[in-house]
């Protein structure tokens, strides 16, 4: 029986992955398995008699081992990925079974690479980073520079959501944890490391205009994957990676819930009882989004991934600009949607391995791309998300919409 796991099934991203598989039927079967199961039951409610809820420690590789055992492909929804990445890769090396996450962390993402010679010894494939960013940003990248431009200069990857209506506090956790350590940008042919709170990285941010979403929008320094491995397999002078999170009272929030420390896991005593900043800080922060939204009318979900690739076409300075953008979808969508299309991919074959590899060098562009409308139209998750939009800029500045050739 052809089946896919995903772990974190209940989560923002896992039960949109896990409603995706179910409904195009690429498999037989998903098995959501999830450390809380109550939460689980009440998504495999909706989805139908295929799927089947289980329990898991993604914490404990034998917890894992139990429930990937079998498995097809397993998808890793489980965040942090600092904290869970390395055991469940781990796990899928010991039982075999190929893996497919979408870890937008930069020190699990170089953790992760590191598993490659275990993964190629083990033959499986494990496609890492395939969400929104990283993932379709890393294929856009790699579809400008083979098909668009003779030369490649810069790559810079800009990203903006908010309204979900539900964000867990691991997502809260990772946003704390970006903060607060060295961020790669690929800057003059040479990976550096930025703070987001320093001058260095205080230059980087910058106002940025989203399709459909909003113009003017302040993004800020992120710690993901594709600084560092976009320049391994596309050869250019510049990745960066800037973002956000609406709305802008929130972000705002959350920042400075970071730059006053109050991320430390360290217990402090408060009155009679122990508590910990991070805990206390994610949870708080949770609950001011609920009021900012509210208090703020902020309507529906939306979000829009913007990718800027600059090179030379014809002889000519040229940018490409690459949009997807939905008022009607954000996080949960952005993510898990590529995120089961990677799983799907892995399924037919059209996954590079074995080992460990980022998209950009795991998945042609193409093959993606033909899986967007299919995998929308079956799924009935279009919504009002248009597909890619691609502009092209020239050295004048104007500017023109350009049809892909597939």
């Amino acid at each position: 029986m052809s089946t896919v796991v995903v772990l974190g099934g209940s989560g923002a991203v896992g039960r949109v992955a896990a409603r995706t598989l179910a409904a195009f039927g690429s498999c037989e079967r998903v098995v959501i398995a999830d450390i809380d199961l109550e939460r689980a039951r009440e998504v495999q409610a909706d989805l139908g008699e295929k799927v089947t809820v289980v329990h898991v420690d993604a914490g404990d590789v034998a917890s894992v081992r139990a429930v990937v055992r079998g498995a097809e492909v397993a998808l890793n929804c489980t965040g942090p990925f600092y904290k869970f990445a390395r055991p469940v890769l781990q796990a899928c090396i010991d039982e075999g079974v190929n893996y497919v996450d979408v870890c937008d962390d930069v020190d699990a993402t170089i953790d992760l690479l590191s598993m490659d010679p275990e993964a190629k010894a083990a033959g499986i494939n494990a496609l890492i980073g395939m969400g929104n960013s990283p993932g379709i940003t890393n294929l856009l990248g790699r579809l400008a520079a083979d098909m668009l431009l003779q030369e490649t200069w810069s790559i810079d990857i800009f990203h903006a959501h908010g309204g979900e209506a539900f964000e867990g506090p691991g997502v809260v956790a990772h946003r704390l944890h970006g903060m607060g350590m060295d961020i790669p940008m690929f800057l003059e042919g040479e990976l550096r490391y930025v703070r987001f709170f320093e001058p260095d990285g205080l230059a980087l941010r910058q106002k940025v205009d989203f399709h459909l979403i909003g113009d003017g929008i302040t993004v800020y320094p992120y710690p993901h994957p594709e600084q560092i491995t976009m320049p391994q397999h596309i050869a250019c002078r510049q990745v960066t990676n800037r973002g956000t999170v609406l709305p802008d009272a929130y972000f705002e929030l959350t920042t400075e819930v970071a730059r006053l420390g109050l991320t430390s896991q360290e217990p402090i005593v408060v009155g009679d009882q122990a508590v910990v900043p991070r805990d206390f800080a994610i949870a708080w922060l949770l609950q001011q989004r609920d009021r900012l939204l509210a208090e703020g009318e902020f309507g529906i979900q939306r979000g829009c991934t913007r990718v800027a690739v600059r090179g030379l076409r014809k002889g000519e300075p040229t940018t490409f600009v690459f949009s997807l953008a939905s008022t009607d979808q954000a996080l949960g969508e952005g993510t898990g949607i590529p995120a089961a299309m990677g799983a799907i991919l892995m399924q037919r074959g059209k996954v590079k391995g074995p080992g460990v590899l980022p998209p950009e060098a795991a998945i042609a562009p193409i093959d993606f791309l033909a899986l967007v409308k299919p995998v929308l139209a079956t799924t009935g998750q279009q919504g009002s998300f248009e597909g890619v939009v691609v502009e092209r800029v020239r050295p004048d500045g104007s500017v023109e919409l350009v049809d892909l050739p597939f």
